[in-house]
């Protein structure tokens, strides 16, 4: 694994352990690293997140293909899953605490809301396909891509989710299934 690759992957961990606050020092603690061999690849922490926002919906895009590609799945367990596509990799990871983001980093903040606004094609791709299959009824997929777009921006902007005890997976997930399957018992 490369450099960047490794501090990312210890910030991950870093993040885990101490939300928003950690510091360089914890990052490289956990690799057993020098601070000055991680200021050679970022200039700053607001850097590092930055690369980190961009390292975790990449990988999030590389799951999404993974789903698309599987060719025994059918279309709507296709949808249902990429629309709530979360690598195992960060199953672990504590998004939560992302609510204090948009205060303290508000250029991170920007990037994380251009990344979850952008990269739709494949999603909206399997929706018309969906669609055209009759598995899915007629909708307006701008509605619906907003929709999940300010779901999560919500998970990102307040506490809700800590206030309520639910992990951003299962947040995901129940905005997933009532986007899906809406809320009428069937």
């Amino acid at each position: 694994m490369e450099l960047r690759e490794t501090i990312l992957q210890g910030t991950i961990q870093a993040y885990n352990q101490k939300g928003l606050k950690f510091t360089m020092d914890d990052i490289a603690g956990i690799l057993s690293i020098s601070k000055k061999t991680i200021y050679t690849v970022f200039k700053d922490k607001e850097d590092l997140f930055l690369a980190m926002v961009d390292y975790l919906f990449d990988t999030i895009k590389e799951a999404e293909q993974r789903v698309v590609e599987n060719p025994t799945m059918p279309i709507l367990d296709k949808i249902r899953a990429i629309l709530g596509v979360m690598p195992e990799v960060y199953q672990d990871i504590d998004f939560r605490h992302l609510h204090s983001l948009k205060d303290k980093y508000p250029k991170i903040y920007a990037q994380v809301e251009k990344r979850l606004e952008t990269g739709w094609e494949t999603t909206i791709m399997l929706i018309e396909r969906g669609i055209e299959e009759g598995v899915i009824r007629p909708i307006k997929i701008p509605i619906l891509k907003m929709m999940l777009e300010a779901s999560l921006e919500q998970f990102f902007q307040r506490d809700i989710l800590i206030e309520n005890k639910i992990s951003y997976a299962e947040g995901l997930n129940e905005v997933v299934e009532i986007l899906v399957d809406g809320i009428a018992v069937r």
